[in-house]
């Protein structure tokens, strides 16, 4: 009989139990020993859940306090020195700083973080010395495998592989993939512990593989994964890659000594056939991804038995393992809490527990000719939309160029050399989650919500007023989510009570559904911005999510082609873009910090994507007049391959992430000669640090050796929603000290 079997599981509890746990942590109210006692209890309570669901492999290292990567880099000593005085390998006080940095005159910067692949998870990026070396510095995956075990759990310890851990790394001065023969034995080292603990499977996890990678990567593997199961026995190791097809890497690893390999047949579906026509090795079992572990519609179980019976039928049944193409951690919990939802909305959903009971299922379909066909709906009979159509006279260009727009919007602004803004969200304080949370329980009349989040904007504004700030923003207090919001506006869209998901951290975010044809039904914004502007001279921008990220931070229909969801997004933010015009808004920002995330992995399938995303975000904003100035914002990313996109936006000012890079991804845009204005991150919000006015001058300097002056703005890296008030103003108000002191510098130009 086939083998159930799970990827990875998601970390944050029931009730968001290790969020909270960790931000006590963080806070003070809670010490080493109660933050260490949340995990081990959500780890066994997992681990029990698995079980129950009827898993027969269940993984042991799924877990973080924080991120997977940063785990592995710990557990194999990869700890930069400035690091190691906040308690040493091991403790709490080092991965956190390592994770988030630590304030003060003593304190010191995270380590970069960006996008996992193509997912909306941040991941925190190794970094390797010169001279790095490798060792099982934390133990701390023995113990849990240990702890696993005594419960009686088939348990399968899994962690990021050596190939994947050095090239989503950075390495000081050299090639990260030169340090894999010091990286291999530190690896064997903790494969022994885990064969000798009880381990009879171990997962590696190489997504990287799904990725066009080096000559050089894909020679090394075979000598690697040699030593890697040799040490490992009798233990076998089981290589997992996702999120796309390995691709010219499939008939490297399928000669590996692996004793299963994972196939990720939602993405890759094609990988099934070509490995069972190259021939499969006697002694390789198969891990078929056939439950998305990235969207949460049913599974079509008439597509997905037909894969699996095929793999037996050439394999035999005990050589298949039915598995979610990639870890769950990309789906919400449970459906437990969604109650409220409408019954044949909720009735095509499966969450990740829900999930666990498909794995289950399909192995007893397995051997059970004709079971689950008519359970399951296939996207087939899941009812088609009629479809929206473009409005005429609709453009995807801008009426004039931007060397035309820029003066008007000089002369419209007033702004001085290197103006300073903000990204767009203010600190979501406690009052503000209350109010909120009592007007959707009633307990609050809209009169009394809206005059609640009045008083907020009158605040912020005030505030940045003070602060000195030239382009203000209303601080989207009567926001819960840049994409939770809008989803809740919008035809097409439901969301979701406790569908929590980890983008990084303890940061959570509740993804809506796309499950229709995607309207406006009438003015999401209009009124907040409106009600802004009239408080102030400064111009406010009018702060929307753009049609790529919407997209992409929600669970898609799969139906349809996503561009064509994606251009029905766009046509709605376009209604409210005009509308904001109208309503007398000259800056308005249509967010994409997913425009990056959302690119395939494979270069031959980018150019498609880039050209029907790029058109997307032009639908939305170019019907403005060029005096409107239109701004938008992209998250951590290396823009060099997409360089071209981002200046197809035609944005009058993009604003990017560049701090933890020490504004090293700026260098794409001076190679390119980017046109039209910038505003990098000159100080990094995910940390609690409140950077000082020399640090900040620094990190302009390091920008102007790269921009002309008249390009630059100078903004932080992202919204300060999850940032305190005590944490914000200080920073901006250096941030501004710095923009002011560094003007003397710049010879006055006329601006964006």
């Amino acid at each position: 009989m086939a083998i159930a079997c799970n990827l990875g599981f998601p970390r944050i509890g029931r009730q968001r139990e290790l969020k909270r746990r960790t931000e006590a942590f963080w806070a003070g109210a809670a010490d080493d020993h109660e933050l260490a006692a949340t995990g081990a209890a959500l780890r066994r309570e997992n681990w029990l859940r698995q079980r129950a669901a009827g898993i027969d492999s269940v993984p042991v290292g799924d877990f973080s306090f924080y991120d997977h990567v940063l785990d592995a880099a710990v557990t194999f000593g990869a700890v930069p020195d400035r690091y190691q005085r906040y308690g040493g390998p091991g403790s709490f006080g080092t991965y956190f700083a390592m994770a988030r940095g630590v304030g003060g005159s003593e304190g010191v910067a995270p380590l970069e973080m960006t996008k996992w692949f193509d997912t909306n998870y941040h991941y925190i990026v190794p970094e390797f010395g010169p001279g790095q070396t490798f060792h099982v510095a934390a133990p701390a995956l023995l113990d849990q495998l240990r702890e696993a075990l005594e419960l009686g759990i088939p348990a399968r310890p899994v962690l990021v592989g050596p190939l994947s851990l050095l090239l989503l790394g950075r390495a000081a001065g050299g090639n990260a993939l030169d340090l894999l023969p010091r990286l291999v034995p530190a690896y064997q080292e903790l494969l022994a512990g885990f064969a000798a603990a009880g381990a009879d499977l171990v997962q590696l996890d190489e997504p990287v593989l799904a990725t066009d990678l080096p000559t050089q990567a894909l020679d090394a593997l075979p000598r690697a994964y040699a030593a890697l199961a040799e040490a490992a026995a009798p233990a076998g190791l089981m290589l997992a890659s996702y999120f796309g097809s390995y691709g010219a890497a499939l008939g490297t690893v399928r000669e590996l000594p692996l004793a299963v390999l994972h196939l990720d047949l939602v993405r890759a579906p094609e990988d099934l056939p070509a490995l069972l026509e190259a021939g499969v090795p006697p002694g390789l079992s198969l891990s078929l991804g056939v439950v998305d572990g990235r969207n949460v519609w049913r599974t079509d179980s008439r597509r997905a038995l037909g894969a699996l019976r095929g793999a037996a039928q050439a394999l035999g049944g005990e050589r298949v393992l039915v598995s979610p193409s990639c870890s769950l951690l990309h789906v919400p919990l449970t459906l437990a809490g969604e109650a409220a939802m409408p019954a044949e909305l909720r009735s095509r959903l499966c969450f990740a527990e829900e999930k666990l009971g498909e794995l289950r299922s399909l192995c007893e379909a397995m051997a059970a000719p004709g079971a689950l066909t008519d359970e399951a709906p296939s996207a087939e009979r899941i009812a088609r939309g009629q479809g929206v159509p473009r409005p005429a006279g609709a453009p995807v260009h801008r009426r004039s160029p931007y060397a035309v727009r820029r003066p008007l919007q000089a002369d419209r602004l007033k702004l001085p050399p290197l103006p300073t803004t903000t990204i767009g969200s203010f600190p979501q304080t406690a009052e503000l989650r209350r109010l909120r949370s009592e007007q959707r329980q009633g307990l609050l009349t809209t009169e009394a919500y809206e005059a609640g989040i009045r008083e907020e904007i009158g605040k912020v504004l005030r505030l940045q007023e003070e602060i000195g700030l030239d382009v203000l923003v209303h601080g989207e207090a009567e926001r819960n989510d840049m994409v939770e919001y809008f989803g809740e506006r919008l035809e097409g869209f439901a969301v979701t009570a406790q569908g929590w998901v980890q983008s990084y951290g303890t940061r959570l975010v509740k993804p809506p559904l796309i499950h229709a044809d995607v309207r406006r039904r009438g003015p999401m914004t209009v009124p907040w911005i409106h009600y802004a502007q009239s408080l102030t001279e400064r111009p406010v921008k009018g702060m929307l999510t753009g049609p790529v990220t919407i997209l992409q931070w929600s669970f898609a229909r799969d139906d349809q082609p996503r561009s064509e969801t994606c251009r029905q997004i766009a046509l709605a933010i376009r209604e409210e873009v005009l509308d904001l015009e109208a309503a007398g808004v000259r800056v308005i920002q249509i967010d994409e910090p997913a425009f990056r995330e959302g690119l395939p992995l494979r270069a031959d399938d980018r150019p498609a994507y880039l050209a029907w995303a790029s058109e997307c975000f032009r639908l939305a904003t170019s019907s403005v007049k060029d005096e409107t100035q239109i701004h938008s914002h992209m998250c951590y990313s290396d823009f060099n391959d997409i360089i071209e996109a981002i200046a197809s936006l035609d944005a009058d000012v993009i604003s990017i992430e560049a701090s933890r890079s020490g504004m090293q991804l700026l260098e794409a845009f001076q190679e390119f000669h980017y046109p039209n204005a910038i505003g990098p991150g000159v100080y990094d919000i995910h940390s609690p640090r409140v950077p000082g006015v020399e640090e900040i001058e620094g990190g302009i300097r390091a920008a102007l050796l790269r921009l002309d002056p008249a390009q630059l703005w100078v903004n932080p890296d992202c919204g300060l929603k999850t940032r305190r008030f005590d944490e914000v103003v200080p920073a901006l108000r250096n941030m501004v000290a710095a923009a002011r002191s560094m003007r003397a510098l710049v010879a006055p130009k006329e601006r964006a």
